[in-house]
């Protein structure tokens, strides 16, 4: 499945509510079961960025789906990444040397 790396900064609504942030990353992951993506890992971190997650979707519309409700409630906004992991870079490399 396709894996997308999500980082997130808390809107001020958000930071009001840091205290939930636990809860609110359980529902996160389970919005996104629902829809058939996977939350593999969620980190607080300490930066340009609240919040790292990393998630796989089985296409850009699902993991664009999860995203769009999580950020539809006020909490967070994101700037996603599509990421690609080795056996996939192997691929990618084949079909660009021919």
């Amino acid at each position: 499945m396709p894996t997308f790396v999500t980082l997130l900064n808390w809107t001020d609504q958000g930071i009001r509510g840091y205290k939930d942030t636990p809860q609110r990353a359980e529902a996160f992951a389970a919005a996104a079961q629902k829809l058939g993506a996977k939350v593999l890992s969620i980190y607080w971190t300490v930066g340009s960025y609240d919040l790292v997650a990393v998630v796989e979707a089985p296409d850009d519309e699902t993991a664009t789906a999860v995203l769009l409700q999580v950020g539809g409630l006020g909490n967070v906004r994101s700037t996603t990444l599509r990421a690609f992991g080795r056996q996939e870079m192997d691929r990618i490399i084949a079909k660009a040397t021919g």
